[in-house]
């Protein structure tokens, strides 16, 4: 780990600062499909539209009709909506203590996977969580999601930071395989204590 070379840190999102669960968006999808709970957790894809809609090439409602059709949901964007919106639980905790400690001394950033709807709800939910980064990567709008290299290119050429010199934070290996695979410092997070392995080799105090 080339840690005196990391210039910046950055995090994912969900599953790292803000805790995420698709259970609570079945459980209110439910009563408006004709499928069953279970039915539903497995009709769930993380599929091509949802790529695309992550991406920005499709929009909410373009997404929304093909989860009314793959889900079999009634046609209730309202519904539908307060369901997608659901899965934030909250932040953790733990993560946005030691997120502000290292502030202190590495400009950190943050790149989500999302889209517009998600980055509404979000940055209303959990304005301090927004407030700790000074810039969040979104993929819906610079076109481009984990684990895919180009994003990771298009956000060091936007800080103008070699990616070597980049520390990433993510809570899914094909994201940590891809930010490692294009030259970030990848660090797995399966747990807070993972994030404080890392900062600790950076010399934070946590």
């Amino acid at each position: 780990m080339a840690t005196d070379k990391t210039q910046a840190l950055l995090f994912d999102l969900g599953g790292v600062v803000i805790d995420i669960d698709f259970d609570r968006a079945f459980a209110c999808w439910q009563p408006i499909s004709r499928l069953s709970l279970s039915d539903l957790r497995a009709a769930f894809k993380f599929d091509a539209p949802y790529q695309q809609h992550e991406r920005g090439e499709i929009t909410a409602t373009e997404y929304f009709a093909h989860l009314c059709r793959t889900l079999q949901l009634q046609d209730d964007r309202d519904c539908i909506e307060e369901g997608w919106n659901a899965i934030f639980a909250g932040e953790i905790s733990e993560t946005r203590r030691m997120l502000e400690i290292a502030r202190a001394r590495y400009p950190c950033y943050a790149f989500t996977n999302s889209n517009d709807t998600h980055q509404a709800a979000w940055s209303a939910r959990f304005p301090e969580v927004v407030k700790s980064f000074e810039r969040i990567f979104v993929s819906s709008r610079i076109g481009y999601r984990k684990p895919e290299r180009r994003a990771f290119e298009y956000i060091g050429h936007a800080l103008g930071i070699p990616l070597k010199s980049i520390m990433f934070f993510d809570d899914l290996p094909e994201n940590v395989e891809g930010a490692a695979t294009a030259g970030l410092n990848a660090v797995l997070v399966r747990e807070p204590a993972d994030i404080k392995t890392a900062l600790t080799t950076l010399g934070c105090i946590l």
